[in-house]
This record gives C-alpha cells, sequence and structure tokens, in this order.
C-alpha cells in the first residue's frame, strides 16, 4: 500500500539521504530541497528511463539543452510576461501571503476554483469567512490580485546601472524548442511529424509553495514540442495521452491510483486549445503530475511575428506546401515524479510479533541501488572476498552497487530494503569454502526484496543472473 501520510516519506528521505533541507546548516531556506546521494540516483535513473525511451527509441524525437536566460522578449512574444500569473491575497494584519485559489481549496474542496477571476476568487473568500492560515484574523483579506510568476534578474556587470537588462529565469523550457525550431529543423532534416525534446531547471515565484518537493520555487520538467499538421491535433493527443499513462504503468503505478482530468475552458492556458492532467492520489489529494496541451500554431506563429523570422515547414515532397505546424507538447514533471514515485513505492508490511519492515518497492531499473554485496561478517579474508566480488560487478556491468559491512546482516537488509535495493547479495564463509553448511564454494546468497526469497549462486552465474 502507498504512503498514507507525508511525513512518512519526508522522514524517510532525510534519514536515508534521498532528500535534505537546502541549507540546513544555516537554518534552511524556505522550500528549497536538495537531493541527496540516493535522491540524485533516483531522480537520475528516472530521467535517464524517460530520454531513453521518448527520444533514443524513437527516430522522430531529437533533444536540445538550453540556456536558463533567454533574450526578455521571448517572453513577451510567448505571452508569459502578461499571462504567467497566478492571484495573490494578502492578510492585512500580518501580511502573510496566499495564492487565492489554494486558500479557497484548503478550506472547502468542493468550490470550483479553476479559471475564476480574482474579483471572484475574493467574492468566494468573503462568503466562506476564511481565517488567515497564520494569525487566525477573518476578514482581513485584500483584494486578490494577479501575480507573475516569473523569476527577474538582471544581466550587467553595474550595479544599478540604466544599462542593466532585465532578464528572466525561465517559467518553462517548451520557448527554447520553439524559438530553436528552426536551428533544428535545417540541422537535423527532421520530416512532420517530429519531436523537440527537453530536461531541465524551470523556476517559479510561486506564492505559496509546500508540501514537501511537490511545489517548489525551482524544479526540473522533462518535456517535448511534437510538431504536426494542424488536422492531425486530436489523433496525436489521444496517441501521447495513451503513452504517458503506458510509462506509468512500466514505472509501478497502480492505475487506481491516477486520473485524468480536463481543464475547462475558464481555465485553459492563453495558448492551449485542449489540455488534461494526469494526476495522482497523493496523501495531500489528487495533484498533477503530468501535463499534456494542444498548444496550436500559438508558439511558432507568435515568435515569428515578433522576431521576423520565418519559421514555416515546408514539405519536402511539395514546395508549394508552406506552412506553420502546430504542436502538442506531453509535459512530465520530474521533480513532481520522483516524489510521486516515493509515495507510490513505500510500502510497511506487517511481520508479525510487532515487526513492521519498511520497504520501497521501486522498479529495478530506477532503484538508487539496484544491487548490495553484503559480507556475513567484518573478518578481513571475508570482506576482501566480497570486494573482489564488487569489484566483479563493476567491471561487467553497469549496475549500481553498493557496499555494506555495518551493523548485522539482518539490519543491513532492512536498510537496503528501506532504500529500494532490489537485491542483495550475501558472502558468507560457504563463499570461502569454510563452511559448507551456509554453502558451497564459490557461490553467494541472492535475496530479492520483495519476495524475500534467497536462493544461492555460483559466481561463474552471478552476473547473467543479475543481468
Amino acid at each position: 500500500m502507498p504512503a498514507t501520510s507525508l511525513d512518512q516519506v519526508v522522514s524517510l528521505c532525510k534519514r536515508r539521504g534521498f532528500i535534505f533541507p537546502g541549507s540546513d546548516i544555516y537554518g534552511g531556506l524556505a522550500n528549497s530541497w536538495d537531493y541527496g546521494p540516493l535522491g540524485t540516483e533516483l531522480k537520475n535513473a528516472i530521467r535517464d528511463w524517460w530520454w531513453s525511451r521518448f527520444v533514443h527509441k524513437r527516430q522522430d524525437m531529437v533533444g536540445l539543452d538550453a540556456a536558463i536566460l533567454m533574450n526578455p522578449k521571448v517572453w513577451e512574444a510567448s505571452g508569459h510576461v502578461a499571462n504567467f500569473t497566478d492571484a495573490m491575497i494578502d492578510c492585512k494584519k500580518c501580511r502573510a501571503r496566499f495564492r487565492a485559489d489554494h486558500l479557497i481549496e484548503q478550506n472547502d474542496q468542493s468550490q470550483q476554483v479553476e479559471g475564476k477571476t480574482p474579483a471572484e476568487l475574493t467574492a468566494i473568500i468573503q462568503q466562506l469567512n476564511i481565517a488567515c492560515p497564520t494569525c487566525g484574523n477573518r476578514g482581513q483579506f485584500t483584494e486578490a490580485r494577479k501575480f507573475n510568476l516569473l523569476f527577474r534578474t538582471q544581466l550587467g556587470v553595474v550595479e544599478n546601472s540604466k544599462e542593466n537588462q532585465d532578464v528572466y529565469l525561465r517559467g518553462e523550457i517548451a520557448q527554447a524548442m520553439f524559438v530553436n525550431f528552426k536551428n533544428v529543423l535545417n540541422t537535423t532534416r527532421k520530416r512532420l511529424p517530429f519531436g523537440i525534446a527537453s530536461v531541465g531547471k524551470v523556476f517559479r515565484n510561486e506564492i505559496t509553495p509546500g508540501n514537501f518537493t511537490f511545489r517548489t520555487l525551482e524544479f526540473d520538467l522533462m518535456e517535448f514540442e511534437y510538431f504536426i499538421r494542424g488536422e492531425n491535433w486530436e489523433t496525436t493527443f489521444e496517441y501521447w495521452l495513451a503513452e504517458q499513462k503506458a510509462w506509468l504503468k512500466d514505472i509501478g503505478f497502480d492505475e487506481t491510483h491516477l486520473r485524468v482530468r480536463e481543464h475547462s475552458a475558464d481555465e485553459l492556458s492563453h495558448y492551449s486549445k485542449r489540455t488534461v492532467d494526469i494526476e495522482y492520489n497523493t496523501p495531500f489529494g489528487w495533484k498533477e503530475m503530468f501535463g499534456l496541451a494542444y498548444r496550436t500554431d500559438f508558439d511558432l506563429k507568435n515568435h515569428m511575428e515578433q522576431s521576423g523570422e520565418d519559421l514555416q515547414y515546408t514539405d519536402p515532397d511539395d514546395a508549394t506546401q508552406k506552412f506553420i505546424p502546430h504542436v502538442v507538447e506531453p509535459t512530465f514533471g520530474l521533480s513532481r515524479l520522483t516524489l510521486m514515485t516515493l509515495l507510490e513505492a513505500y510500502t510497511e508490511e506487517d511481520m508479525g510479533e510487532g515487526d513492521i519492515r519498511t520497504v520501497l518497492k521501486l522498479h529495478p531499473r530506477i532503484a538508487p541501488v539496484q544491487v548490495a554485496i553484503l559480507p556475513l561478517s567484518k573478518k578481513e579474508h571475508l570482506v576482501a572476498k566480497a570486494q573482489e566480488i564488487y569489484k566483479m560487478l563493476s567491471d561487467q556491468t553497469d549496475l549500481r552497487l553498493d557496499f555494506d559491512v555495518t551493523g548485522s546482516i539482518g539490519k543491513r537488509y532492512r536498510r537496503q530494503d528501506e532504500i529500494g535495493t532490489p537485491k542483495c547479495i550475501t558472502v558468507d564463509f560457504g563463499t570461502l569454502g569454510e563452511d559448507a553448511a551456509q554453502g558451497e564454494t564459490d557461490t553467494v546468497t541472492i535475496r530479492d526484496r520483495d519476495t524475500l526469497e534467497q536462493k544461492r549462486v555460483s559466481l561463474g552465474e552471478l552476473v547473467s543472473s543479475l543481468k
């Protein structure tokens, strides 16, 4: 059963080295998080699987790694400077700031807040007589107003100089793929339909971040812009929705923990004709994990008009067919997917007599440690043999390995269960030929994380059995 409380996963993440509070020794920085040794491996493994599945294994996809800072005209043309906003509200008493729709949802989940104007959100807050979560006062909120989510900074070498240029940290990674459309098309000679994929950091000046790493000021996205003929958008949209759901199933998500939510007309982004979210049933409610949007030809058309560059596509087989492609955009939140993978994998098993085993049932492909080598004791010659086996696996496979000699073998098994290690290899005195009761010479015990089954395997068969 997945985690029933966010606290369960937060505690495990800090205890085992998945995620730490940012700047922890200085008291932290609100809503900033650092991925520890295991969290880094998990996030990178998810990212690499995504890239392999959706880029390397497809002939119609290419990659792009773009700069975080872009010419501010990009964000003006894309509509983000004018439209990338949330409704903000302040408490007059304590001056705490909140996102108006989140404030309503936290008090009355039956309220429909998607697509509401600031004035409509203000009216709902007044009608519900919502208390300030910080100071408890009622009826002390300002009018809700629009708040732009782009992080603004300055490009220049002289402090407060008029020559400095205002620039933005990117609020999405899509725009770089649009402004590089012509470059990619000219250098790869791709034909429609084809996609440009990217992975990277995104920054949003969120009003009320929270729920651990679910909503933060900086996070990782994986997405691609899939360029098509406009008349094919509906079948392409359904195809990519099915592909997104199929990958979640492969990762190990229970389909009953997922749902697809259609955006209402009022809720649609300024560039979208249709958008759906794939939501996950977290301990803090149904929350967006993936998104899928039909962006029409909005972005390429606007960038073409604003830049003066010809961003049309010419059919290689018919030069008279020249047009602006339409775009379907599947978005995969890497940071959110990492959190929700941990929530889905977290399991507590009753082993009897009050013994509870905590285990992360992660897919072996994304487990931070895939194989742990555990010498039965700290005897020097036994540890040396275990190190030989570690080196053999390191040389002959690409498996992520761990070597652990601290504590009893039982405690080490449980430690590996907690971090999601699929297989543990125990090197004992039978391996050395010193104790036939433990096993035959040059054999080791492989323990399975999920079944707890243990089987004896010869060293000669070890690599092939693990692969």
